[in-house]
């Protein structure tokens, strides 16, 4: 049980989270304990955020070792974890510049700024059921109400289209224009993949396109990047969540083809290009090779294959293990079974069940995942009546 200590510093936190009644004090691959000592198989991975597993070796002995060598230098001089975290990220996009943050959000925000220093035009078109962030830029080019209308007025000149309506976002593209910021798959808006041809043709348009890979990237979709599969090269990537395994980092990456727009002073992040948090981003960007993008695929088509076998799920969406169960119970629901049974799922929407387990689980966790969660899907869909 939580000491009477936890129990005041919970009360000092603000109230931003729905936090359950759970304090997870260890990890270890993709298991994760609490103050009773109770396992749970984290099918969660912290928001898609442990992308190797709970103390995975690599990033482990990366930040071991920097821990012992610098810690913090500022941006007014080079640091060599954020120059070769760079050299690698240009690598994989095919060439580009990188700019470090520590957040997804902060990434969608230098996004934004640089889409209108590089074109001049303030207008943003982004996804009905998209997320992009809860600070004031990314907020407003997130198309769900319920988080956006607290906050009102928001940044102006944001137009929303549905996801894969080819026809509406180009009538939505006019002369004030300067960007087209879309995810791969919509995370928080229920796991939705975007189409190819939608994708193909948000690419042809005169504008900035960004793709907001920060749920989708460092390989959880079986590809390094989710747009690797839509046949297209963005202009702008935006990247955090499993980019250091657990630490704070978000990246943008710029295309050379569009490279140049900001100049010193333009933007600047003072934790942004940690070496602690690049050294480690470094270790789990040479992780991601060809045997474990295997295993992504691997695991991920066997959940989908178990997921669409199981009563009570409606449909199976999503790529890689970046996926969502559409069941015809509330999700949260479910997802309270499975914690009860020591799983840990998520939501995406009212009634999604989002999965997003570190890359580097097996068949074995498979089956465990899969059992649970046919046992939460039995449980839940029961009339209360019948359960009295």
């Amino acid at each position: 049980m939580p000491s009477n200590s936890l129990l005041q510093g919970f009360e000092r936190l603000l109230p931003t989270y729905a936090r359950v009644d759970v304090t997870i004090v260890r990890g270890e691959g993709a298991r994760v304990w609490d103050t009773d000592g109770r396992e749970y198989l984290d099918f969660g991975a912290g928001i898609a955020v442990v992308a190797l597993g709970h103390l995975h070796p690599a990033p482990l002995a990366a930040v071991h070792e920097q821990l012992g060598r610098l810690w913090h230098a500022s941006n007014l001089y080079r640091t060599e974890p954020a120059e070769e975290l760079a050299a690698r990220l240009s690598q994989r996009f095919g060439g580009g510049q990188a700019f470090f943050c520590n957040s997804g959000t902060e990434a969608v925000e230098a996004a934004l700024k640089y889409a209108r220093k590089a074109t001049g035009k303030p207008g943003v078109v982004a996804l009905d059921g998209g997320f992009h962030g809860r600070t004031l830029g990314s907020l407003s080019a997130t198309g769900q109400p319920a988080k956006r209308e607290p906050f009102a007025p928001l940044v102006p000149g944001v137009r929303f289209v549905p996801p894969n309506d080819m026809d509406a976002l180009r009538d939505a593209v006019d002369a004030d224009v300067g960007i087209v910021l879309l995810e791969p798959i919509l995370g928080e808006g229920g796991v939705l993949p975007l189409e190819p041809g939608f994708a193909a043709a948000a690419a042809e348009l005169p504008v900035l396109l960004c793709f907001d890979e920060v749920q989708t990237g460092v390989g959880r979709t079986g590809t390094f990047f989710a747009f690797e599969r839509l046949g297209i090269h963005p202009d702008l990537v935006t990247l955090a969540k499993g980019l250091a395994n657990g630490l704070p980092i978000g990246a943008l990456l710029v295309a050379d083809e569009v490279s140049g727009a900001f100049a010193p002073g333009d933007h600047g992040s003072t934790f942004g290009g940690s070496p602690i948090a690049c050294a480690a981003a470094c270790a789990v960007v040479d992780a991601i090779d060809t045997d474990l993008l295997e295993n992504v695929r691997a695991q991920g088509a066997a959940l989908v294959d178990g997921l669409a076998s199981l009563p009570g799920v409606l449909e199976v969406r999503g790529r890689g293990l970046l996926l969502g169960a559409r069941v015809g119970v509330p999700a949260a629901d479910v997802v309270g079974a499975c914690r009860e049974r020591g799983l840990l799922v998520l939501t995406a929407g009212d009634d999604v069940v989002r999965l997003a387990p570190p890359l580097t689980i097996d068949a074995e966790d498979v089956e465990r995942a899969l059992a649970t969660l046919a046992f939460a899907l039995e449980t839940t869909s029961v009339e209360p009546s019948s359960k009295l």
